[in-house]
Order: structure tokens, then sequence, then C-alpha cells
């Protein structure tokens, strides 16, 4: 229940002000006999008449009291918000080659560090269907664009590095980028974005990024690159077993190249934009960047419905008045 001339309840103060002056003044003015004893009078008890001598009065104040109350005017208020959410399509696009196991970033790699920030990143989506794509040597759709998060980080959980997985190893950025897009042409949705995440430069694939990049710009996707890892000689991990049967893990030289050139291009052809993460805490960074560039749209729009309620008290305060006036004009009237 809501008022909407809340104001007019401070109009009681003075009317209980007024009743108790009427009431005082009256006490005041009643006449009076001088007895030499009352003892006798004592024992006459008021008749039911004299005792409700001053309801007409207070009849008038209540009903006085209830018009106030119907002035203040009572509204019971109905709400209805309705909202336009304008969703975004999202496609991440995955490096899973094995150069992605270098441990130069905590939780333990490259992937597993990947992996936890898209985790992140899908948790604070709400509206955007969100798609996942893994490639190597190869590429491979985990996850069509979906509102399904759960089914999403449960996939995501589950990838593994291109050896382990026992897929062709490799950098098809073309192909991968293809494959991408290929899931965003159909989309409804007024934005679509690919996140395109790798720490090498093309080495395979049947379609070279030039054309994997020209089919992106062909669908309007805008293209979020990273380049994930430190350039230069580092190592990477191995792992073979003993004739025991138990898993060893030895590193090999390697040379880590992420082609800046192509990655900066992919984005700024497509309105998007290039990111360099050489650190956890870096990508991290790089998401929530990308988190509050890419924003879904939601309208609002708020109706309220106001239902009067102020005529049972209009109605109440003219029956106790009319009743006070009918009780002080006949069986309750003062007479000199």
């Amino acid at each position: 229940m809501t008022y909407h001339s809340a104001w007019a309840f401070w109009l009681i103060l003075p009317l209980v002000l007024v009743v108790a002056w009427v009431l005082w003044n009256r006490k005041k003015k009643l006449p009076t006999l001088q007895f030499g004893s009352v003892e006798v009078l004592k024992s006459i008890k008021p008749s039911l008449r004299s005792r409700m001598m001053e309801l007409p009065t207070l009849l008038k104040a209540l009903a006085l009291i209830f018009a106030i109350w119907a002035l203040a005017r009572p509204q019971e208020a109905n709400t209805k918000i309705k909202k336009n959410v304008e969703g975004i399509d999202i496609v991440i696009c995955l490096d899973v080659s094995d150069s992605m196991l270098i441990e130069d970033m905590k939780p333990l790699n490259r992937l597993e560090a990947a992996k936890e920030t898209i985790n992140q990143f899908i948790e604070g989506r709400s509206s955007d269907r969100i798609g996942l794509v893994v490639f190597a040597g190869e590429s491979f759709t985990l996850v069509p664009p979906t509102l399904d998060y759960q089914l999403i980080q449960q996939r995501v959980a589950e990838i593994a590095s291109a050896s382990s997985a026992k897929i062709k190893d490799g950098t098809a950025l073309g192909v991968a980028m293809a494959n991408a897009a290929g899931r965003l042409k159909d989309s409804q949705a007024k934005s679509r974005v690919m996140i395109f995440m790798t720490d090498g430069e093309n080495n395979s694939g049947t379609i070279d990024p030039e054309t994997g990049l020209d089919i992106a710009k062909g669908y309007g996707i805008k293209v979020y690159s990273i380049g994930i890892g430190k350039d230069g000689p580092t190592r990477i991990p191995v792992y073979s077993r003993d004739i025991f049967g138990q898993k060893i893990k030895t590193y090999q030289p390697f040379e880590s190249t992420v082609n800046d050139d192509l990655l900066s291009r992919m984005a700024a052809e497509t309105g998007g934009k290039y990111y360099r993460a050489t650190t956890e805490g870096a990508l991290k960074k790089v998401f929530n960047d990308i988190d509050s560039l890419e924003k879904t749209k939601i309208d609002v729009n708020k109706f309220t419905n106001y239902t009067e309620k102020y005529p049972p008290y209009l109605v109440t305060a003219i029956i106790l008045y009319l009743a006070a006036l009918l009780l002080g004009r006949s069986w309750l009237r003062r007479v000199p």
C-alpha cells in the first residue's frame, strides 16, 4: 500500500487538539448545583444516555480521521518490468598445440592459465551465447554457441594438448579462424565476436590466415586476438613412459614465437583489439577488458498501474458523520 498524498496525515494532529479543546471547554461549561451532602447522589448510577453524551463528538472526530485517510489517497501499485535483452554471440578459439604446455604461466602452464581465465569469463556473462573451438594442426568445435554455460565449462575442463588428445600438432591459424567464423555466420545477434588465443604462428592447415581473416571480415565478425607467452628460447615438456610404464616428464629446447603482425591485423581489420599476455595476471586483465568492451545491451521498461483504495475510507467517514448528526439530534440531543 502506498499513499499519493501522505502529507494529509499531518492534519490528524490539529484535529486531535481541536477535539481535546472542545471536550475540555464543554466540561467547564456544564451547569452545577450545590448540595449540602452528596451521599445520596453517589448512590445514583448515571444512565446509559448520560454516559454516551460525547459519542456524537467522537464519531465526528473519527469521521474526520477517515476523511483525512481518504485524502491521503491510499493506492495499490502493480508494477510490471519488461526487459529487452540484446545478447552477443561469442566464439572462443583456443590454441591447444603442445607449445601451450610451456610452463611460464600459473597455475601450471599456458593452457591451464587460459582454461582458468576462460571459465572466469564465462561466469561473468549472463545472456550471451558462447561457443568453443580448439585447434592445433587441425581445428574442432567443442561446443557451438549456446547459453548452457555449465556445458561449456565442463568441456573447457576436458581440454587437453594436441599430443594428449591425439590430434595433429601444429598451429593452423587460418583453419581455426575459418572454423570459428563458420560457427558465427548464421548468428542473428547484432554483435558477433571471436576471441582468438594462440602462442605461435601459422605452420599448418589447408586454409591460410589471410583467407581465414577474409571469411571473418565477410561475416562482420569482430576479432579480439591474444598472443600468449613470451617470445624467445624456452623449454617444452615432453612426456614418455619408462620400462615400468611410469609417466616421465622431460624437457626439450623450444623457440617460442608469436606472430604479432598477423594477430594485430586480425583485430585491426575487424574492429577488435590485439593483446599480448605474457603472464597469467595479464591474461586475466585482457579478458576483463574484453568483458567491459563487449557488454550485453539490456533495456528495462517499467510500467506501474495504481489502483485507488480511498473510496471505502471516504464512505466510512460519511456514514460515521451522518450517525453522529442523527444521534446528536435525537437520542443524544442536548437540551438546556
